[in-house]
């Protein structure tokens, strides 16, 4: 298991940036080691009222798949030496507007379209950060 905890959700104008930052460590000092550069990794939002969706993941091999409804204007980064995992948002707009919830799974996963679009592939999850854009 992992523990995963994000940060840097905010409020923030219309076309203006925030960068997401998700932090993981063994869930108990128990756990085997952590391989963090296999884990497959998402950046998962949901709106009140709606169904969660994927917003960018990078799969085991580094690759990374992004929301058509986000290409462009987010970026998201793995860092394998600090064990974060992050997400730089740009030109946001309303509808971004949401909790953000970084995801991990320690097994991997085989593809960057795996990554993104099967959310229940994730055994590990942040509490989330709200990011709100008006």
């Amino acid at each position: 298991h992992v523990q995963l905890v994000e940060s840097g959700g905010g409020s923030v104008q219309t076309g203006g940036s925030l960068s997401l930052s998700c932090a993981a460590s063994p869930h108990d000092s128990r756990d085997p080691e952590m391989t963090f550069s296999d884990y497959c990794m998402a950046w998962i939002r949901r709106e009140p009222g709606k169904e969660r969706e994927g917003v960018a993941a990078v799969a085991s091999d580094g690759r990374a798949k992004y929301a058509a409804s986000v290409e462009g204007r987010f970026t998201i980064s793995k860092d394998n030496s600090k064990n974060i995992l992050a997400l730089q948002m740009t030109n946001l707009k309303s509808e971004d507007t949401a909790t953000y919830f970084c995801a991990a799974e320690p097994t991997g996963c085989m593809s960057p379209v795996q990554a993104l679009g099967s959310l229940s592939l994730y055994g590990n999850w942040g509490p989330g950060t709200q990011v709100t854009v008006s």
